[in-house]
């Protein structure tokens, strides 16, 4: 891939990570039950999706036109690995070193949502119980732990990534 190509998807991503971490800081500012609201999951991925397919489209465009599948896949995977990387530190940064009180009340909150959604769906009390006693003994806001729904979401991107990349390829006809 072209230098300029990937300086545009690394411009792009650090875009992308500058928004998503505006969004962890207000809903950190604001209220901290945005944390766990599907509403705000959804603005992150369709933050992650818009910027991902802006920068296969700029690639495309400084290609004049025309994108390979590879090279639009890497452009999409660099904004979306760099972006959510950024969010990753910011997030990580909010709950482990301006406020961990913060991060003890989100950790319950996640424990009373993960509770109600398997009384939902009719878990014995004793499954319920053992799910609560590892849940607490998890620190979700460990680097470790960051880095691992790091990795699960870059994964769960990537997919969605191979699927934008094929829809927006344009093959050069000039090219055999």
């Amino acid at each position: 891939m072209e230098k300029s190509l990937k300086s545009s998807a690394i411009n792009y991503g650090l875009y992308l990570g500058l928004t998503l971490a505006v969004v962890n800081i207000i809903a950190y500012v604001v209220d901290i039950k945005l944390f766990n609201s599907i509403w705000v999951l959804v603005a992150i991925l369709v933050s992650i999706i818009t910027f991902g397919i802006i920068s296969i489209n700029s690639s495309k465009k400084m290609l004049g036109g025309f994108i390979s599948f590879k090279k639009a896949f890497t452009s999409y995977f660099i904004t979306v690995a760099l972006g959510l990387f950024i969010s990753t530190v910011v997030y990580f940064l909010i709950f482990n070193v301006v406020d961990t009180e913060s991060a003890q009340v989100l950790a319950e909150m996640q424990i009373e949502n993960q509770v109600k959604m398997m009384e939902n769906f009719g878990a014995p009390q004793a499954s319920i119980d053992e799910a609560v006693a590892k849940l607490e003994q998890n620190n979700p806001f460990s680097i470790g732990n960051q880095f691992l729904g790091y990795a699960i979401f870059l994964t769960i991107m990537s997919l969605i990534g191979l699927v934008i990349a094929a829809v927006t390829k344009k093959n050069d006809p000039n090219e055999a």
